[in-house]
């Protein structure tokens, strides 16, 4: 039986990870297993535990209100950014529009890239049915310009640990540019990497998000904490 929003503990486990919370957005920190946006599988999205635990904790009437400014695949952890207001969201998205919204991300791959850091600069072409992007070197029809800045953290006697910087949000971007640059993400099966990991969960972790506050103006820097694996807690140790 699918989960509702009222299922006992739900709320709980949401509270203890959400890393910033005011009148006009949210952060949580989202586990490998759980969906943003409702899709066909039916499953309960993460924006209905965040308007649930709204409802509750302010006794709102009705149905709160939630809006979604950015998603994360399935298998991929971190931070995730919801309004909670109207013009809330559409700020947050005129700023998603002109890429003053910085995202970080953390990524365990298998190979260690060309260079300790560098600049990707691809062009993506998602198949619908296949659900995957395909990088080009060159334009081509239909496919999207993607960026992304990134260097090596650190590496361990079987994994290397990179550091993302995203400047465009194209679908599986991140994971179809550093597979295609040789570097697939440790269990991502669908980008090259030969073994999955327990759970279906990748090694590509959404760790920061730099902001400028929608509406008081303030600077926000929100990292989330690594998931609970023994391989982010290696990292974790030689960081």
């Amino acid at each position: 039986m699918r989960e509702s929003p009222t299922s006992p503990g739900i709320l709980p486990d949401l509270a203890s990870r959400i890393l910033h919370e005011d009148n006009h957005m949210l952060v949580v920190n989202k586990l490998p297993s759980e969906i943003v946006q409702g899709d066909k599988t039916g499953d309960l999205p993460l924006s209905e535990w965040v308007r649930e635990y709204i409802r509750v904790k302010y006794n709102k009437p009705g149905e709160a209100f939630i809006g979604v400014v950015h998603r994360l695949d399935r298998p991929v952890s971190g931070a995730v950014v919801f309004a909670r207001t109207s013009k809330a969201l559409a700020r947050l998205n005129e700023m998603l529009r002109q890429r003053t919204i910085r995202k970080t991300y953390w990524a365990v791959v298998k190979n260690k890239p060309p260079a300790e850091e560098g600049k990707l600069v691809d062009y993506l072409l998602r198949n619908e049915k296949q659900n995957k992007s395909y990088c080009y070197n060159y334009p081509k029809q239909g496919a999207l310009l993607a960026e992304l800045d990134y260097r090596l953290l650190h590496r361990s006697d079987r994994y290397i640990l990179l550091e993302i910087d995203l400047h465009t949000g194209r679908h599986h971007q991140i994971r179809a540019q550093l597979a295609s640059m040789g570097c697939p993400i440790k269990g991502d099966l669908k980008y090259g990497y030969e073994r999955s990991n327990q759970g279906g969960a990748i090694h590509l972790h959404a760790r920061a998000v730099k902001l400028v506050h929608p509406v008081s103006k303030s600077e926000l820097d929100i990292v989330a904490p690594l998931p609970v694996d023994p391989v982010w807690d290696l990292f974790s140790r030689m960081l």
